[in-house]
C-alpha cells in the first residue's frame, strides 16, 4: 500500500481483521514482526519509539483524554514534551481550539468531564494537531457521538483536511464513513488480507471480489452521493429578497422563477425563511413572520447523499446553499442531486463498457 502525502487513506474490514492492528503498527503501539512500514522513505524501525509517536498525531474512539487536565492543558501535551515555552503552547493550544470550533476563553480551562461527546472529540483532534505532524492516525474517531453530531464532526474534518492536507491513515468498520472520508479506501477481510485498495468510486464501480461487493453492499448508486459535494453542483439562484423590501421591487424577480417562493434574508444575506408567492402581500413591504423558517441549510463541502437525505426529511424538493459565513450561495434541489446519480450511473457503464479507457490505478 502507498497513501499519497495529503490525503486520506481509510482502512475498512469487518471486526477482527486487521484494522487497528495495522494501524498501531504505523507508530510502533505493535511491533512489526516483518515487511516495512515507511514514513517519507524511512523505515519505523529505526527510529526510537518515543521519538516516531512525537512526530505523528492520534486519534482514537473514546479521544483519550487526560480526566486530571484541563482541556488546554490536554491539547498542549506533545508540545510540552517536545520543549516548547509556555507562551508558545498557549498560543497553539488557543489556534487550534478556533480552527476545530471550541472558543479558547470558553473552553480552555474546562475539565473533559464537563464537555458533550462531540466537543470531546474535538479536543482529540486539537490535540493530535498540536505539533503539527505530517502524518495522523484515526481509530474510530467519531464513533463513539450519535449519528447527527457524527455527520457534522465528519463534515467539519473534511473541511479542516482541505485547509491542512494532512496525511492520514484512518480506520471505521462503516463502509459509508469509508467512502465519505477516504481518498483511497483499503477494503480488509478476515485474517488480515488485502482484499482491494482503490479510490472509493472505482470500489463502488468495480469490487474485486465477492467479500468485497458484500462487504460495500447493493445499494452502490446511493453510496456514490457521498463521493460528491454540493459545490459540484451548479447552484440555482432563487428569488431573494431583504426584510422589509417594498413588494413593488420584489414581484419582477418573481415573474420568470421556477420556484413558488421567495427567499427572506437580512442584512447580511443570511436566510430568514420561505415565503410562498401566494402569500406576498399586494403592496407594503416583506415582513419577516410571513416566512417559513429556512431549512434545510447545506454547505459546498456537503455530501450529495447528506444534501439528498436532509431534503427528502424535511419533505421538501430544495436545499439553501449557504457560504462559510452563512451568507446564502443558491439552491441545490431533489431533481438536480438525481441527475447528477443518473449522469455517474452512465459514466460507469461507458467505464465498463470499454475497459481499456479506464484510468489506471495504483494497487
Amino acid at each position: 500500500m502507498f497513501v499519497p502525502a495529503g490525503r486520506i487513506c481509510v482502512l475498512v474490514g469487518p471486526s477482527g481483521c486487521g484494522k487497528t492492528t495495522s494501524l498501531k503498527m504505523v507508530n510502533r503501539l505493535i511491533e512489526p514482526t516483518s515487511g516495512q512500514i515507511l514514513i517519507d522513505g524511512r523505515d519505523v524501525m529505526q527510529e526510537e519509539a518515543t521519538t516516531l509517536r512525537r512526530r505523528i498525531g492520534y486519534v482514537i474512539q473514546q479521544t483519550g483524554l487526560f480526566p486530571h487536565l484541563t482541556i488546554g492543558a490536554n491539547v498542549a501535551v506533545v508540545p510540552g514534551l517536545l520543549g516548547w515555552s509556555p507562551e508558545r503552547r498557549r498560543q497553539r493550544t488557543d489556534e487550534l481550539l478556533s480552527l476545530v470550533g471550541l472558543e479558547p476563553a470558553r473552553y480552555r480551562d474546562r475539565y473533559p468531564a464537563q464537555l458533550s461527546g462531540g466537543e470531546r472529540q474535538r479536543v482529540g483532534v486539537a490535540r493530535a494537531l498540536a505539533a503539527d505532524p505530517p502524518l495522523m492516525l484515526m481509530d474510530e474517531p467519531f464513533g463513539a457521538v450519535d449519528p447527527i453530531v457524527r455527520e457534522r464532526l465528519q463534515n467539519e474534518f473534511l473541511r479542516l483536511q482541505e485547509e491542512l492536507a494532512k496525511t492520514i491513515l484512518f480506520v471505521t468498520h462503516d463502509i459509508d464513513e469509508a467512502i465519505k472520508m477516504g481518498n483511497l479506501v483499503a477494503v480488509m477481510q478476515t485474517g488480515g488480507l488485502l482484499a482491494q485498495f482503490a479510490p472509493p468510486d472505482e470500489i463502488l464501480a468495480n469490487p474485486a471480489s465477492e467479500f468485497v461487493a458484500r462487504f460495500v453492499g447493493t445499494d452502490r448508486g446511493l453510496k456514490r452521493l457521498s463521493l460528491a459535494r454540493v459545490g459540484e453542483l451548479e447552484p440555482i439562484p432563487p428569488v431573494v429578497a431583504r426584510a422589509g423590501e417594498p413588494v413593488a421591487l420584489v414581484r419582477p424577480r418573481m415573474v420568470d422563477s421556477r420556484f413558488g417562493y421567495v427567499l427572506l434574508v437580512d442584512d447580511e444575506s443570511k436566510p430568514i425563511g420561505w415565503i410562498e408567492f401566494g402569500g406576498v402581500p399586494r403592496d407594503g413591504s416583506l415582513d419577516p413572520a410571513l416566512a417559513v423558517p429556512a431549512s434545510p441549510l447545506v454547505s459546498r463541502e456537503t455530501t450529495l447523499k447528506d444534501a439528498l437525505s436532509m431534503m427528502l426529511d424535511a419533505d421538501v424538493q430544495a436545499a439553501i446553499v449557504v457560504d462559510r459565513q452563512g451568507r446564502v450561495a443558491g439552491l441545490i434541489t431533489v431533481d438536480s442531486v438525481i441527475e447528477r446519480l443518473r449522469e455517474d450511473r452512465a459514466h460507469e457503464d461507458r467505464v465498463i463498457a470499454a475497459p481499456e479507457a479506464a484510468p489506471a490505478v495504483a494497487r
